[in-house]
């Protein structure tokens, strides 16, 4: 098992928005925070409440989620959307 590292607030909001975002890979946040796939679904279980994390599992193992990069398209080799504009404060923003 890998051992967990203490994560900031900042850090956790973080991650668990990139979970949240279709296009964002898995391998994306393991780049970043060194978290693989099975530490992140174990995060958002205790991190969400269980509608929402079953919500969120529901959508990463359907054909609409790309969380995998063998789901991916291959000419896509960003792990950020052109368009996405800068986050600020790791806030999730309410639409």
């Amino acid at each position: 098992m890998v051992e967990t590292k203490q994560l900031t607030l900042r850090e956790l909001d973080r991650i668990i928005e990139m979970a949240w975002e279709d296009r964002t890979p898995f391998e994306a946040i393991l780049y970043q925070f060194g978290l693989p796939e099975k530490e992140i679904i174990k995060l958002m279980r205790r991190n969400l409440k269980e509608s929402s994390f079953k919500r969120w599992r529901k959508r990463v193992n359907s054909g609409v989620s790309q969380k995998h990069l063998k789901k991916r398209n291959p000419d896509i080799t960003r792990f950020k959307c052109s368009r996405q504009k800068a986050i600020s404060g790791n806030k999730i923003s309410k639409r």
